[in-house]
């Protein structure tokens, strides 16, 4: 009996079969029993399986030179992390898959570094790692590598432009720092503006609520005299009227006013002055 090879693919590989040198299919993980080498007096076909790793990696491209629009030297690192997705496009489709990723990654960055002025990528250094990104997934899905992530890890500026870069940044935070305190100050000036239209109309509302009740009871105070004045009118018309339908009353009403002012030392009464004036006789 001839003795078979056996190949195990795990659980984070693919495997590629390859019979006579022709692709024959891709083999999940598990356990495979490989024909003999070689049999005498048969011709045994020669089966080679190419185990493709699926996990997620990571690539760096460290020092790279590159000129900026502005034509300053910039050496740049780039971190990329990256993860099979075709296992049978990165071994078909180029010679060494993480190869051809590294320059990708290394002319994108050049792409996009040659395209931004000095200032631009010292203010938004994320813009760079995402055109980067961008560039660079289109190609790399082309031999079934999908790009997870593609940033800039170290930017190396020359030694006089470090000075320039720190006094940008420096620059740029003191910016910041005014500008949030513009804002803090505009919006406290708003908070102070609005309270004082709110006092002002709590104010003018009081105002006006007072002025309303001020001639509201003085409405009602001049309501209170003219219904006691129509009451005393109205208390003379009866008492007019008794008097008129009889007539002792009235002389009784008399009697006691009479008696009243003679009880007063100071007061002066004239009974029927006139009438015994008119009746002295003539000298």
């Amino acid at each position: 009996m001839s003795k078979r090879r056996e190949v195990i693919v795990s659980s984070t590989h693919r495997g590629l079969r390859y019979v006579d040198g022709r692709f024959d299919g891709v083999l999940e993980p598990g356990r495979y029993t490989l024909p003999q080498a070689w049999l005498p007096g048969r011709r045994v076909p020669i089966v080679r399986i190419v185990q493709v790793d699926m996990r997620e990696r990571e690539l760096t491209i460290k020092g790279q030179e590159i000129l900026t629009a502005d034509k300053v030297a910039v050496r740049v690192s780039i971190l990329t992390q990256f993860r099979v997705v075709d296992p049978v496009a990165a071994v078909e489709k180029v010679a060494d898959y993480p190869d051809r990723l590294y320059s990708d990654v290394q002319l994108a960055a050049r792409r996009s570094l040659a395209s931004m002025a000095l200032e631009a990528i010292l203010t938004n250094r994320n813009q760079l790692s995402e055109d980067i990104l961008r560039d660079v997934e289109g190609i790399a899905s082309g031999y079934g590598v999908a790009i997870v992530r593609a940033d800039v890890k170290d930017l190396i500026f020359p030694g006089n432009l470090q000075d320039v870069m720190n006094r940008v940044l420096t620059a740029q935070r003191m910016a910041e720092a005014q500008l949030v305190e513009a804002r803090t100050q505009a919006e406290r000036a708003a908070l102070e503006a609005t309270s004082r239209a709110e006092a002002e109309r709590i104010a003018s509302l009081a105002r006006v609520e007072s002025t309303r009740l001020a001639a509201q009871a003085d409405a009602e105070a001049k309501r209170i005299r003219v219904e006691a004045e129509v009451d005393a009118l109205n208390r003379l018309a009866d008492a007019a009227a008794a008097y008129t339908e009889h007539p002792a009353l009235l002389r009784l009403r008399e009697l006691e006013t009479l008696g009243a002012l003679g009880a007063n030392a100071e007061a002066r009464l004239y009974i029927g002055f006139d009438k015994h004036v008119s009746q002295l006789p003539e000298q």
